[in-house]
């Protein structure tokens, strides 16, 4: 049975109302639930969020390890420190290296450009930043539910985004339904915001259909590939951040590495390739094992019994696409019941290196718009015009 056939036997769904969907439940999506609320306090307004997570908890699906720039955080939380945000690890050195397929020239840090320097920073788990944001999200009132996935977008008569539908449980894999068949819920909302990370299914749909990305450059896309070990403590050094370009991509294909000394003598290291690589041959997964080979890296690795040095043991490994575009690719982000935010619009700082605190940053600046008119949010009605979101009731400003 299709989805349409499956609804049209066992339907309609329940629907449940909120003023506030949010699609995804990363640092962008909770961020914005987070902001919504304060200013929502601040107001003296009741405004009801909710959070859909596909995840078993907020941070299931973040990939571990990346270096934060605390500036938005700040902004959502002056205190952060004192809240007992895990930003634990600031950066202590920073080294860029060109490589060749035996050795590495070390670029001298004087000669290289502000954004690659990390004073400041800090080095984390992006998991357990988001586990913190979404202990913090519920403190505030906002409802998060895990373990559901946003499976469709509801439009109203107007043609404008009125809210999600989470996906069926319990389909077998002909497409039946089995006896632990559940059809999914409606959640109806004035806002639906969407954060589901780069090329986010129904973000997709939506910039489609709106047509967000006239006139823009295509969006450039690459994989990233993180894996998280733990070394000897002879090899560590708490606070390092390496990064690296050259060998084993050639010329024609962009990409590089990032290798993070965090706390506890764990270490993140991961490969980048654009997805607009000529050769069909290549492999990012395998060009990554190559790179790890390089003297200057496998020094960290590998063991050495002689002067009791344990080799390094892997603790977990993931990969994920990575919006690389820029300003150029950058669609618009918002359209009449909603907004695009995060990397499913594109706001990676692909030359910092650096998301999660554009995430934030942008987050909060939508969400600090939207709750100018928090009064609206809560007493409107579901209609919502289909033409010049900027001024109209129930379309975000733009």
């Amino acid at each position: 049975m299709t989805p349409e056939e499956i609804l049209n036997t066992h339907g309609p769904r329940e629907s449940m109302e909120y003023d506030v969907v949010v699609v995804g439940g990363g640092p962008a999506g909770l961020s914005a639930a987070i902001r919504l609320k304060q200013l929502a306090l601040e107001k003296g307004n009741d405004v009801s969020v909710v959070v859909l997570e596909k995840g078993s908890e907020p941070g299931a699906h973040i990939l571990s390890g990346a270096i934060m720039d605390p500036i938005a955080l700040t902004e959502l939380f002056p205190k952060w420190k004192e809240m007992g945000a895990p930003l634990n690890q600031p950066v202590t050195e920073d080294i860029f290296l060109m490589t060749t397929e035996t050795g590495a020239t070390r670029v001298p840090n004087f000669t290289l450009p502000p954004c690659f320097h990390n004073d400041g920073n800090y080095i984390i788990s992006l998991g357990n930043f988001t586990r913190w944001l979404g202990e913090q999200a519920e403190a505030l009132g906002v409802e998060i539910f895990p373990g559901f996935t946003a499976a469709e977008v509801l439009y109203n008569d107007n043609g404008a985004v009125k809210g999600v539908a989470t996906g069926n449980m319990g389909v077998g894999k002909d497409g039946e339904p089995t006896e632990n068949f559940q059809l999914g819920m409606e959640l109806h909302a004035k806002y639906t915001v969407f954060a589901e990370g780069a090329r986010g299914h129904l973000g997709k749909q939506v910039i489609s259909r709106f047509k967000l990305d006239a006139g823009k450059d295509p969006q450039s896309y690459g994989i990233g590939i993180k894996e998280l070990w733990e070394i000897d403590p002879a090899r560590h050094k708490a606070g390092l951040a390496l990064h690296s370009a050259g060998w084993p991509l050639d010329e024609k294909t962009y990409g590089g590495s990032f290798l993070y000394h965090m706390e506890d003598n764990k270490v993140v290291v991961g490969f980048v390739v654009g997805l607009d690589y000529t050769n069909p041959w290549l492999s990012p997964f395998e060009e990554f094992q190559r790179f790890k080979t390089h003297p200057n890296i496998r020094w960290y690795f590998e063991g050495d019994e002689a002067k009791g040095i344990a080799p390094a043991k892997r603790i977990s490994y993931g990969a994920r696409a990575i919006t690389a575009g820029g300003i150029l690719s950058l669609p618009k982000t918002v359209f009449p019941g909603g907004a695009l935010i995060g990397c499913e619009a594109g706001y990676l700082n692909a030359s910092r290196i650096k998301g999660s605190h554009a995430a934030l940053k942008r987050a909060c600046w939508r969400l600090k718009r939207l709750t100018k008119h928090c009064k609206r949010v809560v007493n409107m009605t579901n209609a919502v015009p289909t033409q010049k979101p900027s001024k109209t009731v129930g379309s975000i400003p733009n």
